[in-house]
């Protein structure tokens, strides 16, 4: 049982107390700064803390000061893997668990949903967003600064040129709700963001920072003074790929040198991961020249963003608070919807009001290895697809004809490339059982919703799916 840490601190004052020692000698750290730094598109295998040629010390040097978190996952997609990390909830509970909000759709995280901005930032913290948000941009309602963040610089949408900031011919770059145009590269000015934002932070008071980078995503762009140290990579998809995660891990080490010099290091949690897995299939490229190989690995997990396999969900992360977290690997499983119950814990903030989180709080497996209270994981489930996983039991169901049904046991086989289902029903019928029973209670798709909308004409209230009463009259 994890105890709350108002509860700890109680009991430790009266253990201190009754042994005769000072109750502060006794007492838990203090709530941490939190910084939350999310890669976009990082490969699981390119990182330096993981074997690649791609130079990373920044990162590198909180992998071996912290937590490796060896079974950390993400949703297969971008807006999903946010709106898990914002609500503690897994998106398909609220119509977010299909591909990822475009230009030109309207919709954005509901806004009946709590989230973990505004629970911090109730809590005392100063909350900020400096980069990606991609939660809803086509009302002001669902910005930021409307959903808890005392500070946003950056993309509402995010799949932005690197250099103009535009999308689709025009700007997407943000200052407190406020169009920005400015010059510069964008990674780089989201690293001397956050730099200005620390240091000009009040340390009487803790702060929560995303820091949601745009990069490795496509376009692959990079500095040519980046380009140049990578000059031996002859395919340019690969060297621009890894200069921007090498202008990323630059950036982040100035911000860390930035907590450092403010004195706030010994006082700051920091959190990294990617979105999801690194590209590996070409319709999640973009307008890149694919004469050549795609550049992102995975290592030895199967697939890539936009998969339900390991390499979509399986993502590079890591967790380290001097003097706090325990160095070394941790295996215990996690979810990114395990944040908002862990971080409010530890800010000693109420959850309440929120929705009923699928997220636990996995503090205790961070910080010391302890073993995780999580032994489910749902990758996600939507109207064509689902999968689940139980132990080191996973299964993927694939639901379009021809429906398929793999099982895998990734102690075991963690690459995915023996199918057991034939070999083990018992497990497969009670897994599918499971898929079946959360695709009966999640949300309606708005992506689906309004693509089928806008390419159908529908009126409002039509039936949206082939599978709802009406679907094929309406069309025959």
């Amino acid at each position: 049982m994890i105890v709350a840490p108002s509860i700890r601190s109680f009991l430790l004052v009266l253990l201190a107390t009754a042994i005769g020692l000072p109750a502060a000698a006794q007492s838990d750290p203090p709530r941490p700064n939190i910084l939350y730094i999310v890669a976009d598109d990082l490969g699981w295998a390119d990182v330096g803390f993981h074997g690649s040629d791609i130079l990373t010390p920044s990162l590198d040097a909180l992998a071996a000061e912290g937590a490796r978190l060896a079974d950390f996952h993400v949703q297969p997609m971008c807006t999903q893997t946010r709106a898990a990390l914002m609500t503690g909830r897994y998106p398909l509970r609220y119509g977010l668990q299909s591909f990822v909000i475009l230009p030109e759709q309207t919709y954005g995280i509901p806004l009946d949903e709590r989230l973990l901005p505004e629970i911090l930032r109730d809590a005392g913290y100063e909350t900020a967003i400096i980069g990606k948000w991609h939660l809803g941009h086509a009302d002001r309602a669902y910005w930021p600064r409307q959903r808890g963040f005392d500070y946003q610089y950056g993309a509402l949408i995010g799949e932005i040129d690197y250099f103009t900031r535009e999308i689709s011919g025009l700007t997407d770059w943000y200052r407190d709700n406020e169009v920005l145009e400015e010059e510069g590269y964008v990674t780089t000015l989201l690293g001397e963001d956050a730099v200005r934002f620390i240091e000009g932070h009040d340390s009487e008071n803790p702060f929560f920072l995303y820091l949601a980078f745009t990069a490795p995503h496509t376009p692959f762009q990079a500095p040519q003074d980046e380009l140049d140290e990578y000059g031996d990579i002859a395919d340019p998809n690969r060297r621009a790929y890894a200069a921007m995660i090498s202008e990323m891990d630059d950036q982040i080490g100035a911000v860390l040198d930035a907590i450092e010099a403010k004195g706030m290091a010994e006082d700051t949690l920091v959190i990294f991961h990617s979105d999801n897995g690194g590209v590996r299939t070409a319709a999640f490229a973009g307008q890149i020249d694919l004469s050549g190989d795609l550049p992102a690995s995975n290592g030895p997990y199967r697939g890539g963003k936009g998969d339900l396999y390991e390499g979509g969900t399986r993502a590079v992360a890591l967790a380290t608070w001097p003097g706090v977290i325990q160095p070394g690997t941790v295996d215990g499983m996690m979810h990114v919807v395990d944040m908002l119950p862990t971080l409010a814990g530890l800010a000693g903030a109420s959850t309440e009001g929120t929705k009923p989180l699928d997220g636990l709080d996995v503090w205790e497996t961070i910080a010391t290895g302890a073993p995780s209270p999580r032994t489910e994981l749902v990758y996600n489930v939507e109207m064509f697809r689902g999968a689940v996983r139980d132990g080191d039991w996973k299964l993927y169901l694939q639901a379009p004809l021809p429906s398929r049904v793999e099982l895998f046991n990734l102690a075991n086989d963690p690459g995915e490339t023996l199918n057991l289902a034939a070999e083990n029903p018992e497990v497969a019928v009670a897994l599918e059982a499971r898929v079946q029973q959360l695709a009966s209670e999640m949300a309606r798709s708005m992506f689906f919703e309004q693509t089928f909308n806008a390419y159908l004409g529908r009126e409002e209230g039509a039936p949206v799916f082939p599978n709802e009463d009406g679907f094929y009259a309406i069309h025959d």
